[in-house]
């Protein structure tokens, strides 16, 4: 099934995503479409929210940059610990045409739980550890731009005014209906 990516302006993607609790076909299927609808959009991670899904799952393929890297699944992902703390220019799927330098820890240690229900626990860096917080942070209502200063955003806002806009259409249409 194809899934369709959610913009900036849309309420899901400021709401806390609820716990994975059903681990099944269903959701297996769900990451399957999540991974294919990052990898059409040339995206190397993607958040259930940004798919209009309230669940705490994310997907992360970083091979575009890491040669060999096999895409990942996690859900109810907790950071239990950081390390470091570096800048790197970051993105998003949900702000098309939106960039700045977000500083991050630089390695992590999570606990998640895979698509079989098990916990696992490991560390990330690098590439991935930023991913992996990144996505997660769209499971907690936060986008990458809550990082960003007011002159970083500032020639930004004319992107976001107008994906604000076009939600905000799509939602009064979606109402009257």
């Amino acid at each position: 099934m194809a899934l369709k990516i959610v913009t900036y302006g849309n309420p899901i993607l400021r709401q806390k995503a609820k716990p994975v609790t059903k681990f099944d076909e269903r959701l297996r299927e769900l990451a399957d479409d999540m991974i294919e609808a990052m990898h059409k959009a040339d995206g190397i991670g993607l958040a259930a929210p940004q798919i209009g899904k309230s669940i705490a799952m994310f997907v992360v393929d970083i091979s575009p940059i890491i040669e060999g890297f096999q895409p990942m699944v996690f859900t109810n992902v907790e950071i239990l610990e950081n390390e470091g703390s570096g800048p790197y220019t970051e993105g998003c799927l949900s702000i098309p045409g939106v960039s700045g330098e977000v500083l991050r820890p630089q390695k992590i240690k999570i606990r998640y739980t895979d698509l079989n229900g098990k916990t696992v626990e490991g560390v990330a860096d690098g590439v991935l550890a930023r991913v992996i917080q990144h996505e997660n942070d769209h499971l907690n209502g936060k986008l990458f731009i809550d990082y960003l200063d007011e002159s970083t955003l500032e020639p930004f806002k004319p992107v976001l005014e107008k994906l604000e806009t076009k939600n905000k259409k799509i939602l009064a249409k979606k109402n009257t209906k």
